[in-house]
């Protein structure tokens, strides 16, 4: 029972995963940048949560909707002052350096408002247990939530991109963006959404990261960004399921390897998984290869 035990939190653990990468592969696919800052944006949407219902009495679901909304205009300041700047720059390093400047800046400016102290986060969701097995499996309510969460978010991100205008403006400027804006796509508008959509999943994200482990520090996004990452590589960056797919093999291996193996390398064999993967297939379980014409 410990096995289902052990692969019901690997689950749990790969849906937080791959939300967060959700948002990583929508923006590498079509705007063909890496938001390093991603994962901070997880930390700032569980602050605004945090301190909302805290300091502002606020309950708990206008609490979250705020953060959705603070962090959804997050991403499109950090899209326009950021990154739009050097979209056409000749090289894709001084788009990968700014990122991480605005990953330490977040992370900064969270040191100078809340402190480095880590804080206790509240219960938001408060969805009971289900018991299995005659009392041998206990799955608890925020599990639940979180696998759900994920399905939805990925079902309703497909549905997003393949059946409506925006989605489709997405899609042709992955595939051309030169091409699209000759189409008549609003190319910049179209980026700026995808940053958007994927800041506001970067909130939600933090609510159920911080569900499943109640403590909050400003490096609290840092780590699971990291790793989200690697789960959209692992899975094919710029595929919506692969994903979600990599995610949740990524939270199982994490697990398993911290029950069987040993919780000091869990880490390590998680990006050595993912070096195996890339051996193998580099475009990862999902992606695709592209040939450039000449």
């Amino acid at each position: 029972m410990s096995f289902i035990s052990y692969l019901k939190d690997g689950i749990s653990l790969g849906s937080i995963y791959a939300i967060i990468a959700l948002g990583y592969t929508m923006v590498y696919g079509i705007a063909k940048m890496l938001n390093f800052a991603h994962g901070d944006v997880i930390m700032v949407g569980a602050y605004i949560i945090l301190t909302c219902i805290t300091r502002g009495g606020m309950s708990p679901i206008l609490a979250v909707i705020l953060s959705v909304v603070i962090c959804t205009l997050l991403g499109v300041v950090i899209e326009k002052v950021a990154y739009s700047p050097l979209r056409k720059a000749s090289s894709n390093l001084a788009v990968l350096i700014t990122a991480i400047g605005v990953s330490y800046l977040l992370q900064n400016l969270a040191l100078l408002i809340f402190g480095a102290d880590a804080k206790s986060f509240v219960a938001v969701i408060k969805v009971p247990s289900i018991t299995l097995f005659d009392g041998e499996l206990t799955i608890k309510g925020i599990t639940i939530v979180t696998i759900l969460a994920c399905i939805i978010i990925m079902v309703g991100l497909s549905f997003f991109v393949k059946k409506t205008k925006p989605g489709r403006a997405m899609q042709a400027v992955s595939e051309d963006r030169d091409a699209a804006q000759l189409m008549g796509v609003n190319v910049n508008a179209t980026i700026s959404l995808t940053f958007a959509i994927g800041s506001g999943l970067a909130a939600i994200a933090g609510l159920l990261l911080c569900q499943t482990y109640p403590t909050l520090t400003p490096y609290t996004g840092a780590m699971p960004g990291i790793k989200a990452f690697v789960a959209a590589v692992f899975g094919g960056i710029g595929s919506i399921p692969g994903a979600m797919v990599g995610g949740i093999l990524l939270g199982i291996i994490e697990i398993f390897g911290k029950a069987y193996i040993s919780s000091q390398v869990a880490d390590a064999i998680v990006f050595a998984v993912l070096i195996v993967v890339l051996l193998v297939k580099p475009t990862g379980l999902f992606g695709k290869n592209i040939q450039e014409k000449v």
